[in-house]
């Protein structure tokens, strides 16, 4: 046997092997990368290298994302988000009311009613009012357990999707639709 190797154990051996697999199919992606630069044909040695590589990544990384799904649905089930949106609402509460009165009074469909007497302060009162119920709403354990529940249940269909390969039979994804800020944007004359 060879010395360099005689005092590992199975393991230690074959994470030495796996170790230097990575490194020759790093150094096999650098050789491509500048001999296709240069314009030359990639040997067969390295073209056999390449092949097994892609061959062992597609192997693996199904395995992999599963297993690290499986983490993140651990991770998130044990969050209480609806608690930290709360927190996040109460801590901007006064910024958050000055928005929504800012962008209610200089919306075009309330210009009529905005010049009612009481106008404003039926605003800040209903602002106020939808605030604080939004607030004790997040806060309430139950609407915990629904997002609970729904990041649960996306994760377990993103698992399934991934296990069965359903991502594959799907064709490929139509382009967004143009955001309507981007479309009124280029309606504008220039000037």
């Amino acid at each position: 046997m060879i010395p360099l190797v005689a005092g590992l154990s199975t393991t230690q051996l074959v994470a030495l092997i796996v170790v230097l697999l990575i490194a020759l199919a790093v150094v096999s992606a650098v050789v491509t990368r500048f001999l296709v630069r240069r314009g030359l044909r990639t040997p067969f040695a390295i073209r056999q290298i390449n092949k097994g590589r892609d061959k062992v990544v597609s192997m693996v990384k199904r395995p992999i994302t599963i297993m690290v799904l499986d983490e993140v649905a651990d991770v998130i089930q044990t969050g209480h988000y609806t608690k930290n949106i709360s927190d996040a609402l109460l801590e901007n509460h006064d910024e958050l009311k000055a928005l929504v009165t800012e962008k209610v009074r200089h919306d075009p469909t309330s210009r009529l009613i905005g010049r009612l007497p009481g106008y404003d302060l039926v605003v800040s009162e209903v602002t106020e009012t939808t605030l604080r119920v939004l607030i004790e709403m997040l806060g309430d354990p139950r609407m915990d357990e629904l997002v609970s529940d729904l990041l649960r249940n996306n994760l377990q269909q993103i698992k399934l999707a991934v296990r069965e390969r359903q991502n594959e039979l799907l064709p490929p994804p139509p382009p967004p639709d143009p955001s309507p800020h981007l479309a009124h944007r280029r309606r504008r004359p220039p000037g």
